[in-house]
């Protein structure tokens, strides 16, 4: 049985989330492409690109995933605050799964290749968090949930480390505003820890989607720069 946390009166409106911030990630990546494209001796413009990218096709998947566990009414019934799916047809379980398990997979994959960028110092906690990352990408089951969103949280604490430092140096405004959204996704995911009651679940995406916002609202800062 797949199954998704979600308020019956909220189903649909975080898919609406899950394509503005694929639409906002997108957009970030291209901006990078652009950038690196420019200047190509700045290789972290196309890494930086390569990890929004990630998190935007997670995104994708997800919104994909949850359409058709929404409105597939043949194989789904609500029950509460969950979506339940009936083993009818293995295949479409098989789907969710795959379909989930890529979305957290890609948006820890973009969420490393940050980290890495904004660590400039080679250090023997790498290793471990490399290590914990494989390992967390493997698992299966319900306890993952939790795990992804704590993995989530420690990896952006050590981005917005980090970029903080780089900030103290340089005082770069658009810096700011990006540790700003990493911080606000922060919160978000760590609010997602405790989303089994529905109210929360749908904090941690309105919080979710004001991480995008900020991104969005840096974007056209940078655009409006560049002209």
């Amino acid at each position: 049985m797949g199954f998704v946390l979600t308020p019956d009166w909220f189903k649909g409106n975080d898919v609406l989330i899950g394509i503005f911030s694929f639409l906002v990630l997108t957009t970030f990546f291209i901006l990078c492409i652009k950038s690196y494209k420019i200047s190509k001796k700045k290789k972290n413009f196309f890494y930086l690109g390569l990890g929004f990218l990630a998190i935007a096709i997670a995104q994708l998947a997800a919104i994909m995933t949850k359409v058709i566990l929404y409105y597939d009414t043949t194989f789904t019934q609500q029950v509460g605050q969950m979506i339940v799916t009936y083993h009818i047809i293995s295949g479409t379980d098989i789907f969710y799964n795959t379909g989930f398990f890529f979305h957290k997979l890609l948006t820890l994959l973009g969420i490393f290749i940050l980290y890495k960028i904004s660590e400039k110092d080679k250090k023997p906690r790498d290793l471990i968090i490399a290590g914990y990352f494989l390992l967390i990408s493997a698992l299966a089951g319900s306890l993952v949930y939790y795990i992804y969103h704590l993995t989530m949280v420690i990896f952006l604490i050590l981005i917005i480390d980090n970029y903080y430092k780089i900030y103290k140096k340089t005082k770069n405004t658009n810096t700011g505003i990006l540790i700003g959204a990493f911080t606000t996704l922060a919160c978000a995911h760590f609010i997602f820890l405790l989303s089994k009651i529905g109210t929360l679940f749908v904090i941690a995406d309105v919080i979710e989607l004001a991480s995008y916002i900020i991104l969005l609202f840096l974007i056209i800062r940078i655009l409006k720069f560049n002209d």
